[in-house]
């Protein structure tokens, strides 16, 4: 395992991806993107065109798939079976059927060991997601909650869709965040939460950058 971990959870939108990213960067660390996890393991599920309710054939096509992580620049690159679906598994659609694997506890099982297994690659590693500090890394060196009002993470949301040319309706969005959140917070493993001994802060009217130095300085305090 990773001698230094940091945690950065968070809902969609919350920005712990772009604020995981920058800082991984600024502290020459490993950025795991556990939601690129959830994504490619839907994908894998997606092109075999199987029915995703049925959790055992989910569990098969998991296990049987070789999935791909590794570090390019700062960015993380996935492969399935050898091909790049680090750009395929940002659709939309792809999205939309994350819960599928999210709510299931055999399914998670399988997550977590991908991505503990990533981080016992790296000596340092800054990762997010939803469950980062209360399952995945429960003794990280410094665990951060993100929040931002829904308005704000609609718009940050669509503003992402955009740049990798998918359609952004914002309404439509925030509704589709809002129901993601109810999925999330009410799920019955590993609910999105902060952790006991996280930091949370409000991202609504912080810049990336202020939000990255506010962390930085949390870790000098360390």
């Amino acid at each position: 395992m990773a001698n230094f971990v940091i945690t950065i959870d968070g809902p969609a939108g919350s920005g712990k991806s772009s604020t995981a990213k920058l800082l991984a960067k600024k502290l020459n660390a490993a950025f795991l993107d556990t939601g690129a996890m959830y994504r490619a393991a839907v994908l894998a599920a997606m092109n075999c065109g199987c029915d995703l309710n049925d959790v055992g054939n989910l569990e098969r096509i998991i296990d049987n798939t070789k999935f791909q992580f590794e570090i390019l620049q700062g960015l993380m690159i996935v492969k399935i079976n050898g091909s790049d679906v680090t750009e395929k598994i940002r659709d939309p659609q792809v999205t939309a059927n994350v819960h599928y694997i999210a709510s299931q506890p055999s399914l998670r099982t399988r997550l977590v060991k991908m991505q503990r297994a990533f981080a016992a690659k790296y000596d340092k590693i800054v990762t997010e997601g939803r469950d980062q500090g209360t399952v995945v890394f429960p003794d990280a060196q410094l665990k951060i909650f993100l929040t931002a009002d829904n308005s704000q993470r609609a718009k940050r949301r669509a503003l992402e869709l955009a740049q990798n040319g998918y359609d952004a309706d914002v309404n439509k969005i925030q509704n589709e965040i809002e129901n993601r959140d109810l999925k999330d917070t009410s799920r019955k493993v590993a609910p999105l939460a902060p952790a006991v001994d996280a930091i949370t802060i409000d991202t609504t009217n912080l810049t990336l950058e202020q939000v990255v130095e506010k962390i930085f300085g949390l870790i000098k305090q360390k």
